[in-house]
């Protein structure tokens, strides 16, 4: 099945940082990409998107601490989230639309703890 995949997940204390990488394969990559995150018990929400064009757009709870961006050579979307607060944890997954389509990644952990 083709679909991106996420890795960088991991554990940070409170005002640290991180960053997610996904990496799609050459024929779906391309077109719009977010990164969604889902909180056990909370709904998936989108959190950060990106433009072929490299427009950015964020979710309010993670504007001016998160950076969304992309390496097309690379076939790479990034999410550089930093000053990260207890509210961040979650399972961040990828989404590529990619004509018409979306291909999903299975995610990657996030813990925030002290």
């Amino acid at each position: 099945q083709v679909q991106p995949v996420e890795s960088g997940g991991g554990m940070v204390q409170p005002g640290g940082s991180l960053t997610l990488s996904c990496t799609a394969p050459a024929s779906i990559f391309g077109g719009w990409a977010t990164w969604h995150r889902q909180a056990p018990g909370k709904e998936r929400e989108e959190v950060a998107g990106i433009s072929i064009q490299g427009y950015t757009d964020y979710a309010d709870s993670v504007k001016g601490r998160f950076t969304i961006s992309r390496d097309d050579a690379n076939n790479t979307i990034y999410l550089r989230m930093n000053n990260m607060v207890l509210e961040d944890a979650a399972v961040y997954y990828c989404k590529i639309r990619h004509v018409g389509f979306d291909y999903w990644g299975q995610g990657t952990q996030v813990t925030v703890s002290s």
